[in-house]
């Protein structure tokens, strides 16, 4: 079968001919429908992101996957050939260490991916395969900093900095849940543009100085992954607010004024990923059409052209949310 393999030591990705593998004991093969293109990717391959339990120097691409499962390995009970379903992003191991598909085991860049049936969900058949696939990091990631980490509760004031492939759905969850006020931050006029279109009450350029009359902020969240969000997030937050940093910058945390951190009680929280339970919520949003990914998916693209779907998404070439590659 044909995978996306990068080569971790040389940061070489290739698109090429590799064996199809084959079910074991309580896996499933799953014929992919479906793989997200995703900025962690990207940053893998610039090795800002490092897999920590990979067992190889060479590992398949993708933890956003969707697809029909069509070989059951032996002790498989709950699915059977013809389901269609996605696959949870990541497992904790036996040493209680999280483990990521595409990154520490072969993901979803190929035109068959193993998985644990422990980590397979269902969809309906009205979802496609290009929405499911990038629910289970795309809308999952943001779901779990919204609803677990932050505990966001309707009829709160929150602001989201950066709305790319990440941030514009939790600008789409925030509205969900009820949030009274939703605050779009991103230089990118036409990113800006496309959180108004999903959902947001407002958006402003971080360099506005209109969003100073916007203080007093229940959360804010960090979906860049760059150092001055964070302080002017923290300039934003009202008593008691929160700031939940899931963009990754690979720099310190600096708090610039400690009194006014302790005195307004501020929390700074950090998110990785998701659970199972927020990937079944999700589906199950999709389900009953409370939550519509259809705007989501910016462009479609052969596996044999993933190598410039990774070059379009680190460009931001046509503002993807999120480019997805199917076999």
């Amino acid at each position: 079968m044909k995978a996306g393999r990068i080569t971790v030591a040389t940061r070489n990705f290739e698109v090429k001919e590799v064996p199809t593998p084959t079910a074991q004991s309580g896996q499933v093969r799953i014929k992919v429908g479906a793989a997200g293109v995703c900025l962690s990717d990207v940053h893998f391959l610039d090795g800002t992101l490092k897999p920590g339990y990979l067992k190889s120097d060479e590992v398949t691409l993708g933890h956003e996957v969707a697809g029909t499962i069509d070989q059951v390995g032996p002790e498989v009970n709950e699915f059977q050939i013809g389901d269609r379903v996605l696959v949870i992003a990541g497992e904790r191991n036996e040493l209680n260490q999280i483990t990521t598909l595409g990154f520490d085991y072969d993901g979803g860049y190929a035109e068959y991916v193993i998985a644990k049936q422990s980590l397979v969900v269902k969809i309906p058949d009205n979802l496609p395969f290009e929405q499911a696939a990038i629910i289970p990091d795309a809308v999952s990631t943001p779901w779990a900093a919204i609803s677990t980490t932050a505990k966001i509760k309707s009829g709160e004031n929150v602001a989201v900095f950066g709305v790319g492939g990440l941030g514009i759905h939790a600008v789409q969850l925030l509205k969900l849940l009820g949030c009274s006020k939703v605050i779009a931050i991103d230089p990118r006029s036409d990113a800006r543009d496309k959180a108004l279109e999903i959902g947001a009450d407002l958006a402003f350029d971080p360099s506005d100085e209109a969003l100073k009359k916007h203080r007093g902020l229940n959360a804010c969240f960090d979906f860049a992954g760059v150092t001055a969000v964070r302080k002017q997030a923290l300039s934003l937050l009202g008593e008691e607010g929160r700031l939940v940093i899931v963009g990754i910058a690979n720099e310190p945390i600096t708090i610039p004024n400690d009194m006014a951190f302790t005195y307004m009680r501020t929390q700074v929280l950090g998110h990785y990923g998701s659970e199972r339970h927020h990937t079944e919520e999700l589906v199950q949003l999709a389900r009953d059409g409370k939550l519509n990914l259809s705007k989501s998916v910016s462009e479609i693209l052969p596996l044999a052209q993933a190598e410039l779907a990774l070059e379009k998404l680190e460009k931001k070439i046509g503002n993807p949310i999120r480019i997805v590659l199917k076999p």
